[in-house]
């Protein structure tokens, strides 16, 4: 039996939504949060899963093993995302977190497998029946996928809706999902690139953060922030909420830089102290906006960048 081609996925460019007069050329996606994965069938009942730096993770996921049974025969390479659900069905990154790396601990995963079922989220198909589907335009493309039906106890295909951006987008924000992904019906699958032609759209979120420490950069950063290590007020004390590392210029992060010089303590201003190497602690004075996508059970930010500085407000403030 040939060999299947090893293909790099396409990557996604962070973005707005299409202009609304070309809304119907692109069709519109939920953004998962999870593992991204491209699934080889070699049509034998096997699967083989790897992640998008080439990594088998096959032995991480058996509870998704029974996918190649259940599509037969069929040779594929398909484009999905690995994800844990929450109990209204969203998609969970902190959930999958402890799945993820157990590729080299095959009894560890089974049991795991147990605790955090894992689920296939299917949404390209870039080879099928021996022939590359790269280049064909994307609508044939996921014609080609649903036709095949992979829907099953631990794999799915989602809809995807043509048109009505701002709608699936609000849908998204009232149903607390990350976003949407657009996709443009002509465009053809391009590998390792990240594409204009598909765009991440994300619901922004803001958070008033009080600054209690960095971590310096390296290089020609060197002596000025890499990262800021941010928290929240409480009636206790400052809740560590988490690492911001972009977001700034140059220009303010060489004046953030002189501000903290300024600021420095020996002691940790958090209620606990970060589990961060090199970190060195500041006043707990600054207040600084950020931007993130969505929080942790535990209240940290995920996918923080540094928005401004707030000189008009006071830690004491913040709610």
């Amino acid at each position: 039996m040939a060999t299947l081609p090893r293909i790099a996925p396409i990557l996604a460019t962070p973005g707005a939504l299409p202009p609304a007069a070309t809304d119907d050329r692109w069709a519109f996606e939920v953004k998962q949060d999870g593992q991204r994965a491209m699934v080889y069938l070699p049509g034998d009942g096997s699967v083989e899963l790897r992640a998008r730096s080439g990594t088998d993770i096959t032995a991480a996921y058996p509870d998704l093993a029974a996918l190649g049974a259940a599509l037969g025969g069929v040779r594929a390479v398909l484009d999905g995302e690995i994800v844990a659900l929450d109990s209204r069905g969203r998609s969970d990154f902190e959930r999958l977190q402890s799945r993820m790396g157990l590729y080299g601990s095959p009894a560890k995963a089974a049991r795991m497998a147990e605790r955090v079922p894992a689920h296939l989220v299917l949404f390209d198909a870039v080879f099928l029946h021996g022939r590359d589907l790269v280049p064909l335009p994307y609508a044939e493309r996921r014609a080609a996928l649903e036709a095949l039906a992979p829907a099953g106890p631990h794999w799915s295909t989602p809809a995807a809706v043509v048109g009505h951006g701002a709608q699936a987008l609000d849908m998204t924000r009232e149903a607390g999902l990350e976003g949407v992904v657009a996709k443009r019906l002509t465009s053809v699958y391009e590998p390792g690139v990240r594409s204009r032609t598909w765009i991440k759209i994300r619901h922004v979120r803001t958070a008033d953060v009080v600054v209690g420490g960095w971590v310096p950069g390296r290089g020609r950063l060197g002596g000025l922030p890499g990262a800021l290590l941010v928290g929240e007020r409480h009636a206790g004390g400052l809740r560590y909420a988490g690492s911001v590392g972009t977001g700034w210029s140059d220009a303010e992060r060489t004046r953030l830089a002189g501000l903290l010089t300024v600021a420095a303590v020996d002691a940790c201003p958090f209620d606990e102290v970060p589990p961060v190497a090199g970190a060195r602690w500041v006043l707990p004075r600054l207040v600084g906006e950020v931007r993130y996508a969505t929080r942790t059970r535990a209240g940290r930010l995920r996918h923080p960048s540094w928005h401004r500085l707030r000189p008009d407000l006071a830690p004491d403030d913040l709610p």
